[in-house]
């Protein structure tokens, strides 16, 4: 009874979110890297501390002639495969970075198939890559610049805990999601900035963004990615809902957005709600109702047609003591879908649309995991199971992830020793550092709890080596080292 009680405490702690304000060196050697090679965008408007950087590189090759030389063979690949346009330049090598091994390794941490296809498309500069961080000496500038890396996350760590909390109390809703799912914002100052990146991997959301002189990150933009993040998982939660809502699709055919929202109404469904939640939260006390009004109008002209409905249904909203997580069903199913497909053909619809925020480049090869992971986080434990068992049988994706998550489906169940199965085959696969690190760590709370400390501080230890991008996972390892795993008390 006693071991039931801590295991249901232990699944518990999944629960949680993670959200992190963070830097990255392995993002710093790529961007510093692009940077040598003539990425010049906005170098005016920068933090100082880019033109610091480079000035450090440029003297470390003017004294080594091996520097030299891996900076002209990197270049010529740079320049070979350099996008016309500066936005989508940078783009690229941010995906290819957050799909890095840490430095000083900078290899890809996921089979070519696996990854974006704009990462995927700059690949072959890894190995020139890593010959430069080496004789470039990047280390040791990343080293003697973390003071100055360490300020800036400082720098705006308030503003932007505000207003991720301010998003919170406004929808009612606590950022609990399962572990392991992250939102990261990676402040770097080698980019440009007035270009924000913003990535959803899988459960995993990124904004990459780089301050400039004097001003203040674009927190609407990291914001939005926000909303992406608390929201995406309850449209999981209502497929009948949006099944029923996919006649919509039809009227949006012609729509400047991207084409993304024209074949996937959940996706739809979540850029009208956030647009709208936008639209009444936004500008000095809410700013004024022509103001927002102009804002909801001019995103249904875009093609996103029921951002009036939530704008309109969030009235309501916002005067009920309910919060979304128990709000959102109504809110969806209460769309009236013939009025809604009405009034959708009434709008003239514009002839561009703003740019999406958040790339969702996914490989197609990896969508049985997708999906269970997306099932798991709606808290389908059933058919997440059943999709991760597929993807272990069918041996088209990543072994180490499908058995990570029927390790977490057993968690669930509360099956202690299936869960420990799972997580050990996970570690004799997997290569992804948040499915060893988390994995470890799993791990080690299990064998805490069956009051085997030697076993868990083993795991501790090898979590934490394996957490060293991961910062979640990183303080969880920590936390074990100091003390065993107490789970939360719960009444009998």
């Amino acid at each position: 009874m006693v071991l039931i009680v801590l295991l249901a405490s232990f699944a518990e702690t999944q629960n949680r979110s993670s959200v992190a304000l963070d830097t990255s060196e392995t993002l710093f050697s790529v961007l510093t890297a692009i940077n040598t090679c003539g990425y010049d965008q906005e170098l005016g408007t920068s933090d100082p501390l880019r033109s610091q950087v480079r000035s450090e590189v440029a003297q470390v090759r003017e004294r080594s002639q091996e520097a030299k030389d891996a900076t002209a063979a990197m270049c010529k690949y740079y320049d070979d495969h350099k996008q016309p346009e500066a936005s989508k330049n940078l783009s690229q090598y941010v995906s290819l970075a957050l799909y890095l091994n840490p430095a000083p390794n900078l290899t890809a941490k996921a089979k070519e198939a696996d990854m974006p296809p704009d990462a995927t498309a700059v690949m072959g500069i890894l190995p020139l890559m890593q010959k430069f961080y080496e004789a470039a000496g990047l280390h040791n500038i990343w080293e003697g610049d973390r003071r100055s890396f360490s300020a800036l996350t400082e720098r705006y760590h308030q503003p932007l805990s505000k207003i991720l909390f301010d998003t919170e109390i406004y929808l009612k809703l606590p950022s609990a999601g399962r572990l392991g799912r992250e939102f990261t914002v990676y402040i770097d100052p080698m980019g440009a900035p007035g270009q924000t990146n913003a990535r959803n991997y899988g459960p995993d959301y990124y904004v990459v963004i780089s301050p400039g002189t004097g001003s203040s990150l674009k927190m609407e933009q990291i914001r939005h990615t926000y909303l992406h993040y608390l929201l995406d998982p309850l449209a999981m939660k209502y497929p009948t809902a949006m099944k029923h809502l996919e006649p919509l699709l039809e009227t949006v055919k012609t729509a400047p957005m991207d084409q993304s929202f024209k074949t996937d109404v959940s996706l739809l469904v979540t850029e009208c709600f956030i647009r709208a939640i936008e639209a009444r939260t936004s500008g000095p006390a809410k700013g004024p109702e022509d103001v927002r009004l102009q804002a909801v109008d001019n995103s249904a002209k875009q093609g996103f047609i029921l951002t009036p409905y939530f704008y309109e249904a969030l009235t309501k909203f916002e005067k009920d003591p309910a919060g979304l997580r128990n709000a959102y069903g109504d809110l969806v199913g209460n769309i009236d879908l013939g009025k809604e497909r009405k009034r959708a053909s009434q709008v003239a619809f514009a002839t561009n649309s703003d740019p999406e925020l958040l790339h969702l480049s996914r490989p197609t090869e990896g969508k049985l995991l997708l999906d269970a992971e997306k099932r798991l986080t709606a808290g389908d434990t059933e058919s997440a199971q059943k999709l991760a068992q597929q993807a272990l049988e069918e041996k088209n994706e990543d072994a180490g992830r499908a058995l990570f998550i029927l390790a977490e489906v057993a968690t669930h169940n509360s099956d202690m020793q299936g869960a420990r199965n799972y997580f050990e085959r996970a570690l004799e696969v997997a290569h992804e550092p948040k499915v060893v690190a988390w994995s470890h760590i799993y791990l080690g709370r299990i064998f805490d709890l069956q009051e085997d400390r030697p076993a868990a501080l083993d795991h501790y230890r090898a979590a934490e080596i394996a957490a060293a991008t991961l910062p979640e996972a990183k303080a969880a390892a920590e936390l074990g080292l100091r003390q065993p795993y107490e789970p939360r008390s719960h009444p009998e």
